[in-house]
């Protein structure tokens, strides 16, 4: 579409494989500025599957403790489509004949970027973590493949004119993630899929989009500089390498990232809301039938934030309890955090997920007698993409433009107070009653001694935990 470029030797000048301008349509985004969109992203844009991430917030709670992160999935999607355009400009200008980029691998990486979270479900990451593996029995179900279906449907339902290799290999570049990699048969360009979700070292342009962004709905400074990776990269060997110097700006990305899963992301507040609100979807799910709509598209592209609302504004008797629920984030009314602690590191590669149960196993005789509904257990892990792996480990340097090896850059040859370690595992405990505050505390810590032999970091004074949280 647009311009006509030759497929059997293509230009690296940008201009001889952009499209033509009168076809774009141009929109500003508060983080990016404008953004210009293809005849083709718009025909998958101007659907009301993707109008519906408008309905999704980004960071799904989050707005209950910080006002301002109202942003949504589509805002998000329109920011990675134009990172994902700008990327592979990039490297069309500076290696577009010697790579062989066409107007194919254009088109194909930009599309990637925008359909990524097609197929999210409401309340970001929660309902798939905290909803579906409790609805479902344990079986495993993942936004991406339904990303995957979700495109496929909307290829089908509005007749969209794309060619069929260029659908596939969208669909390739959305899994290649850190637990799908691309696929090893890959040889030819494999380079491109490392733009959106890159399954080698987790550097993409999905996190420099909503590292920015969230950092700046939430008000938090961000010392993480993208550009500067956008500027100081270039292909060696099949792979998207990074100038040398630049080691200490990944450095920050991968930091900033683990700094918002501690301050905003996994926030006590903010988990104590998610796990009210998967306890009403929970208590919702036989009668609206929520966990059966997730393998159909037809039906899973109407689920979104606005259920809430639906179970809020329902008089039906089965949804009563769900009510409640909501009723009580409405008036802040909340779980109430007891305590955390950090599991051991030398523990970690054991380490099983707690539950209200081992809670109250752990309870002493002759107080209050504790029940697996009266506790929500959060189990949060912190870390910086790869597990207890250092990321960096699986990034490629050049040292300077007139050099065509690539090598890895080991930590203590670039400082010594970068960590040791590079994995947090949190356990909170949280009363799903006031007055058990006291009791779930008690119990939590005498798990702790006798699991770790360790007292709980103490967050919380007693007075504090009897008042209600705001």
């Amino acid at each position: 579409m647009g311009a006509s470029y030759n497929e059997d030797f293509p230009s690296s000048s940008y201009a001889a494989l952009t499209e033509d301008r009168r076809l774009l349509k141009l929109i500003h985004d508060n983080v990016h500025g404008n953004i210009s969109l293809d005849p083709l992203s718009l025909k998958f844009i101007d659907t009301e599957q993707f109008q519906r991430l408008r309905d999704l917030k980004q960071l799904g709670v989050t707005p209950m403790v910080y006002p301002g992160a109202v942003h949504s999935r589509f805002e998000h999607s329109l920011g990675v489509y134009c990172l994902a355009g700008e990327t592979i400009n990039r490297i069309t200008n500076y290696q577009g004949l010697e790579l062989g980029i066409d107007h194919f691998d254009i088109q194909t990486v930009k599309l990637a970027g925008l359909l990524h979270d097609v197929g999210h479900g409401p309340f970001s990451h929660m309902f798939e973590s905290e909803v579906l593996p409790r609805v479902l029995n344990g079986s495993t179900w993942s936004h991406e493949e339904m990303s995957l279906k979700m495109i496929d449907y909307m290829v089908d339902m509005h007749n969209i004119d794309i060619d069929p290799e260029c659908q596939k290999k969208v669909k390739e570049m959305i899994v290649a993630s850190c637990k799908n990699a691309p696929p090893k048969n890959l040889k030819e360009k494999c380079f491109l899929y490392d733009i959106v979700a890159n399954g080698r070292n987790g550097i993409d342009v999905d996190k420099f989009d909503y590292i920015v962004r969230d950092c700046r709905a939430c008000g938090l400074s961000c010392n993480f500089q993208f550009q500067r990776l956008l500027e100081n990269m270039r292909v060696i060997g099949g792979e998207i390498c990074y100038r040398a110097k630049e080691y200490l700006t990944i450095y920050k990305l991968f930091t900033t990232r683990a700094d918002l899963h501690r301050t905003v992301y996994m926030h006590a507040k903010v988990k104590a809301i998610e796990l009210m609100i998967a306890d009403a979807l929970i208590k919702a799910n036989d009668y609206l039938q929520i966990a059966s709509s997730i393998q159909d598209p037809a039906a899973y592209w109407k689920l979104d934030d606005s259920i809430i609302k639906t179970i809020e504004i329902s008089s039906e008797q089965e949804l009563k309890e769900s009510r409640d629920l909501i009723l009580r984030i409405r008036r802040r009314d909340l779980y109430q955090y007891c305590n955390e602690f950090t599991v051991p590191k030398d523990k970690l590669e054991h380490f099983k997920n707690v539950t209200p149960q081992d809670i109250i196993c752990s309870q002493r005789t002759g107080g209050v007698t504790l029940r697996e509904e009266d506790i929500a257990v959060s189990n949060v892990k912190i870390d910086l993409t790869c597990g207890r792996n250092n990321p960096l480990e699986r990034i490629n340097f050049f040292k300077d433009y007139d050099s065509d090896e690539k090598f890895p850059i080991r930590d203590e040859s670039i400082s010594h107070l970068l960590p040791a370690y590079y994995q947090d595992m949190i356990v909170r405990v949280y009363s799903k009653k006031p007055e058990l505050v006291e009791a779930v505390s008690e119990a939590f810590e005498n798990f702790q001694m006798r699991t770790y032999g360790m007292k709980a970091q103490v967050h919380a004074t007693p007075e504090k935990k009897k008042r209600r949280p705001r």
